[in-house]
């Protein structure tokens, strides 16, 4: 009998050890693969004799990642930036193949051009701007003292960038595949199951308004983590891409339902705070079912509670009217009738959750027609303005250095600083990413240096080539697996490859490879001073104020855009506004409680505006609702107690004009009831009551 307990013993005896030992065991999987790609990358592009197989092995480590589908997503926009790189530079060096300062100002701005526009995406689509980009800069610079070259210089490139990319598809997906639809499948799973619980938690009682407000910030980092998923996926399964747009449906309702459990809990909490009790207590016995209904042993199994909350729905009119008959006063019956709608809401939507869900996981198709929805970006252009204008200033600055030097290497590192200054753009902390890249960088150049003057000399073919590089080369993807060190790993990986240049038959140069390796950590290092010379907004004070004006302009858009798709396109463009400065917030923030506000408000006026669209009101009636809009669209814009003033005057004479028992009037109660939230940001704005005054009276 071994005395060795088997792997699984060992994880239920010391769970931090199993944990420990799996995360090893993929580092190193994902480690493995990429060094054979690496190498067998270089080896297929000595065979057909291109003119730098080095390039191909770089393009390795750009594409590779652990799962196969995001392999194929950067293979995909690689390829796309790429090709319109090249031939960009084909037309430039075409049209200016004397007039070297205009060229060189144009390929600036390209560049910079590019930069900017990657940083309007968060996902691998930036990746087609960065190669647009310094794919231009690496096909006109080798030739751009003989402009004949020009277009032997593209083919080569594209073919070097083409081969490394698919070899690195190819292992990928063959060996120990990790499929990124398996990930897709578990995080939407989680993420039903997450929100499953939140809801059946919240209609026990009455959630805290900090609870709330982590509730919103997992339920943003989940809608937008589901999003960039299935972008990705759709390059790897074409299951997935059949039913992409049942994936984007799906989350564009969770998104929904999860707005409504806000704003009913916003209004249970405000009625709570002024004593409303009998209301809050029918409220609550009120969607007391529908967390009876998610309370099953198959409790996160969608079709069993698709088929309870549909008899739940069902029993809400009989279980509504015993307890409306309670409130006879017309303020209470208001109240009351508010928060019924809500609840009825939620529950329409979770219905909608849970079937689209276990449409997804049985393959079966949607009950009634699908809906198409689109998931929205919420960019700030100023911040991609900063990227364009820091990516020009350092290009122009390195092309007259360049220009009045006549250096041999400044090539080498304007693409460096080129490759650097766009890839880093779109990072949270582009200093910090840019010195840890540095950092690696110079390792780098210590391992290649060893290789190229140590190893490769005393290595006889190829085969011997790899075993005395493999190891030095297993750092890089090594460092890449830690997240805090994969900055580092890149630019060690791009070091150790760049310098070494492997090649057939390989030079030993000493001269040029310090000229090469200096300049190019010479362009890295400009990087890094041009971000710490005029910073990224990302993260910043500035970038947060921005972004606040941004998500209240969502509110005026509610309440005056195409009512067309903007439900969808409001739900989706509020998550990803607070997802690009998300680092630097945290429950209790003013820009937390802005987006609760902003979201509550702006979905109010559009249910509002629905509603109001198909009921026939008296012109005075509608008068006052368009009046109310149009205040709390500009209380929103420029808050202050003027404004609060006005949108809440004209909120309240639209409530009078409004005929009793429509739905609108509801929803206009909804919107004075956020208005005179006292936990609201636009609490500051409200005026003192005076004493023994309620300010909360309808």
């Amino acid at each position: 009998m071994s005395a060795t307990p088997p792997p699984a013993a060992t994880a239920r005896r010391w769970p931090w050890l199993g944990e420990f030992l799996a995360g090893e065991a993929r580092a190193w999987v994902y480690v493995g693969k990429c060094v054979l790609a690496i190498f067998l990358t270089g080896w297929l592009a000595m065979w057909l004799q291109l003119e730098k197989p080095s390039t191909a092995m770089l393009t390795v480590i750009v594409v590779m990642h652990p799962q196969s589908g995001m392999v194929l997503a950067k293979s995909f926009y690689r390829v796309l930036g790429t090709l319109t790189g090249s031939l960009f530079g084909l037309a430039l060096m075409s049209a200016f193949p004397q007039q070297r300062e205009l060229f060189l100002f144009l390929l600036a701005l390209w560049v910079a051009l590019c930069a900017g526009g990657a940083t309007l995406y968060r996902n691998f689509m930036a990746y087609s701007f960065v190669l647009a980009g310094y794919t231009a800069v690496i096909v006109v610079l080798p030739a751009i003292s003989d402009p004949r070259q020009i277009f032997d210089s593209a083919v080569m490139r594209v073919s070097e960038v083409l081969l490394g990319i698919g070899v690195t598809a190819v292992v990928s997906d063959l060996i120990l595949p990790q499929r990124l639809r398996v990930l897709l499948r578990h995080s939407a799973q989680g993420q039903f199951a997450h929100f499953i619980d939140l809801v059946r938690e919240a209609t026990r009682g009455v959630l805290p308004r900090e609870r709330l407000e982590e509730a919103h910030l997992d339920i943003m980092r989940a809608a937008i983590q589901l999003e960039n998923l299935r972008a990705s996926v759709i390059f790897e399964d074409p299951e997935v891409l059949a039913r992409s747009a049942r994936m984007r449906l799906l989350n564009q309702r969770y998104m929904a339902a999860a707005t409504t459990l806000q704003s009913l809990h916003h209004l249970v909490n405000r009625l709570k705070r002024r004593g409303r009790d009998a209301v809050v207590t029918a409220l609550v016995e009120l969607y007391r079912p529908i967390g009876e209904a998610l309370d099953v042993p198959q409790r996160h199994e969608p079709a069993v509670l698709e088929e309870r909350l549909r008899a739940c729905l069902a029993a809400f009119p009989a279980h509504l009217a015993p307890l409306r008959e309670h409130f006879e006063e017309h303020a209470a019956r208001l109240e009351f009738d508010t928060g019924a709608a809500l609840v009825e809401r939620l529950l329409e939507e979770l219905i909608g959750y849970t079937g689209a869900e276990a449409a997804l996981r049985s393959g079966q198709p949607l009950r009634g027609s699908v809906e198409r929805v689109r998931f929205r970006r919420g960019n700030d252009l100023v911040g991609a303005a900063v990227a364009v204008a820091r990516t020009f200033l350092t290009m122009t600055a390195l092309s007259l250095f360049w220009l009045a030097s006549a250096w041999p290497s400044g090539a080498n590192t304007m693409l460096m600083a080129t490759v650097f200054s766009g890839l880093l753009a779109t990072s949270p902390n582009p200093v910090l990413s840019a010195s840890r890249t540095l950092y690696g960088y110079a390792i780098g150049f210590l391992a290649g240096l060893v290789m190229e003057f140590y190893l490769l000399p005393s290595s006889e073919g190829y085969g011997m080539l790899v075993l005395a590089c493999a190891g030095l080369m297993m750092i890089g993807p090594y460092l890449q697996t830690r997240p805090a060190l994969a900055g580092m790993g890149s630019g060690y990986s791009l070091g150790v490859i760049g310098l070494t240049s492997i090649s057939n038959p390989m030079v030993y140069d000493a001269v040029q490879f310090f000229n090469t390796g200096l300049s190019q950590l010479g362009g890295v290092g400009l990087s890094l001073v041009s971000f710490m010379t005029i910073p990224g907004i990302a993260g910043s004070r500035w970038q947060q104020r921005r972004v606040l004006r941004l998500l209240r302009r969502e509110v005026e858009r509610a309440a005056r855009a195409p009512l067309d798709g903007l439900a969808w396109s409001f739900e989706s463009a509020t998550r990803d506004l607070l997802q690009q400065v998300v680092s630097g917030t945290r429950p209790g923030s003013e820009l937390l409680a802005w987006a609760l506000s902003v979201q509550e408000t702006g979905r109010t006026l559009i249910e509002l505006r629905q509603d109001l669209a198909e009921t026939a009101l008296d012109a005075p009636a509608r008068l006052a609702i368009d009046r109310a809009l149009t205040a709390v669209a500009q209380l929103y814009e420029a808050p202050d107690a003027s404004r609060w003033l006005e949108a809440d005057a004209a909120v309240l004479a639209a409530i009078h004009a409004a005929p009793a028992g429509a739905a609108v009037r509801l929803h206009l109660y909804q919107l004075r009831s956020a208005l005179r939230d006292e936990e609201s940001p636009l609490a500051p704005y409200q005026p003192r009551p005076a004493a023994g005054a309620s300010p909360h009276a309808p």
